[in-house]
């Protein structure tokens, strides 16, 4: 790991740490649906269904490689992970009426700047299927260039960091890409992500 790196994602871990937390009684962007659920062998179960501000939660995941051959992850508040902290690929929910491959365009752009005219579908999946409907998208950027600087919601907080590739599997394996959205997708596009690199 370049020592420059390392050290710029320890200041941002460390800048990004929760310090205190707060419960508030009642949530306002996670919300549940109970459900009974007749099967076709006449069984009735009851289950529960997860609602991501009133929406099911569907996301894009976007692995973007830049022009220059550097891989785009950020570094961002994670408050119910065991560091607070993580690295991932850039993501965001798929809004009303948008395509996948749209909120990918745009949540790339939102989260780091970064735009490409060069992308690859690699994988779909359901994310919690036995309490959500949300689907996932994984994308890869090819060729991606800075346009401008971030264009956060209120609430989000991420930095952008370049990395080489073997840096990002060294990061994985040191333990700060630890979401399964980021694994999942890192080790999908593996291959495409060598060949890309050459």
């Amino acid at each position: 790991m370049r020592k420059e790196k390392m050290d710029l994602i320890k200041k941002y871990y460390e800048e990004y740490k929760t310090i205190n937390r707060v419960k508030e009684e009642s949530g306002t962007f996670l919300k549940s649906e109970a459900y009974f659920i007749t099967l076709n062998n006449g069984l009735i179960i009851k289950r529960e269904k997860l609602l991501k501000g009133n929406k099911d939660g569907s996301a894009s995941i976007i692995i973007p490689i830049t022009k220059e051959k550097e891989i785009l992850m950020v570094i961002e508040p994670r408050v119910f992970t065991k560091d607070t902290v993580a690295i991932n690929f850039p993501a965001g929910y798929i809004e009303k009426d948008e395509l996948p491959i749209e909120s990918a365009k745009r949540e790339l752009l939102e989260e780091t700047g970064y735009v490409s005219d060069d992308w690859i579908k690699i994988d779909s999946y359901y994310q919690d299927e036995g309490c959500s409907e949300a689907y996932n998208y994984i994308f890869l950027a090819l060729n991606c260039i800075k346009k401008m600087n971030q264009n956060l919601d209120n609430d989000e907080i991420t930095y952008p960091i370049l990395l080489n590739y073997e840096e990002v599997f060294e990061l994985e394996d040191m333990g700060y890409i630890t979401g399964a959205n980021s694994k999942l997708a890192l080790h999908k596009t593996k291959k495409l992500i060598e060949r890309s690199l050459k």
